[in-house]
């Protein structure tokens, strides 16, 4: 395990996504995504990505200089196209759009397709939060080509992750935040596991006959994600993929040279509404405020030192990795010098 500081994080993963082919705005805003990340916790989402991104701009899966825009507007709804870039670049442009579109009509509806992979979607409804505005974002059609979970009651494989990202501003400045997967853990992690040689936890996956597994070779070998919460979990990936490929039309959009097979016919839509829509901003923040003071002064239970607020965990990681850095397991470490060395790139 090495430790990295922030600044020296962002300048090497901007370094590598130049030296790729990127152009400066798009490497600096990829770059920044990835590594508040790993400062954010949430390290599957992180510089654990930098060799998958580069060999996707190597196989132009990636338009790495190729800019979003927005192909279609119709008062408070419109619809962006990465235009097959980063996927971090389109919906940062999206998410800016959409506030400036909500700020005009109270509420706006934005689609977003034709890009590679989101990261942390957790990053968007964090960026409404600051300009005042709610956000519900719901992305999907990740399984249309490479299905990897199994619906519930099912045993063949049939949608994907399928992520949920929902942010709610306060007044403190402190986001009430949720993010993630419909199913019981992120296909990263199940990646991980595999290549540590490590069990996963029980209700994450089934083998390819339907059974519950711990074994992550068992999910390589035709086995399946599990919706979290059966079929409570199961329901709201299925709003996920109506709302991510479906609603937008994400399939016809559809460019077999680029994305490759999960991320080609990715959609999602982003749901924003200013956050004093039905009252002013003073008395909605000051009710904010009460609901997350209220909550993590319940008494916790045992085994838990406090009780937390969505998005308290995110926050709180990142204090701690601003003060102390950023620690990188090896093997990760190990690719991030390796895929900066076949770029011509040395790191120290």
């Amino acid at each position: 395990m090495i430790t990295k500081s922030h600044s020296e994080l962002y300048d090497i993963i901007e370094k590598i996504l130049t030296a790729a082919g990127a152009d400066s705005e798009n490497a600096a805003i990829t770059a920044e995504h990835l590594v508040r990340a790993n400062l954010s916790g949430v390290d599957t989402h992180g510089v654990w990505h930098i060799g998958g991104y580069v060999e996707a701009i190597q196989k132009e899966e990636i338009l790495a200089t190729a800019k979003p825009e927005v192909i279609q507007q119709n008062g408070s709804s419109m619809m962006v196209s990465g235009n097959w870039t980063f996927g971090q670049v389109a919906a940062k442009f999206a998410t800016e759009r959409t506030i400036e579109l909500a700020g005009e009509h109270g509420i706006a509806v934005t689609g977003v397709v034709q890009c590679h992979h989101f990261g942390r979607l957790g990053h968007y409804p964090e960026m409404a939060a600051d300009a005042g505005m709610i956000l519900l974002m719901w992305a999907g059609g990740y399984g249309e080509v490479s299905p990897a979970a199994t619906p519930y009651g099912g045993r063949e494989r049939w949608l994907h992750t399928n992520p949920i990202a929902l942010g709610f501003p306060s007044g403190s400045g402190t986001t009430t935040m949720s993010d993630f997967a419909t199913t019981a853990i992120s296909g990263v992690k199940v990646n991980n596991a595999q290549r540590r040689g490590e069990q996963l936890p029980e209700g994450c996956i089934v083998d390819s006959e339907g059974r519950p597994s711990t074994n992550a070779e068992d999910f390589f070998s035709g086995g399946g994600h599990i919706p979290f919460g059966g079929h409570k979990g199961y329901a709201l990936m299925t709003a996920a993929e109506i709302l991510g490929r479906v609603f937008t039309g994400a399939d016809s959009y559809v460019n077999l040279d680029r994305a490759g097979p999960i991320l080609r016919n990715q959609g999602a839509t982003m749901i924003m509404m200013k956050a004093d829509l039905f009252q002013d901003m003073a008395a909605y923040q000051a009710c904010a405020d009460e609901l997350q003071q209220r909550t993590r002064a319940i008494a916790p239970a045992s085994g838990f030192d406090k009780v937390l607020v969505p998005g308290d965990p995110e926050v709180n990681t990142r204090a701690t990795r601003e003060r102390d850095g950023i620690p990188i397991e090896d093997a990760i470490w190990d690719n991030i010098v390796d895929t900066a060395q076949s770029l011509g790139l040395a790191l120290d």
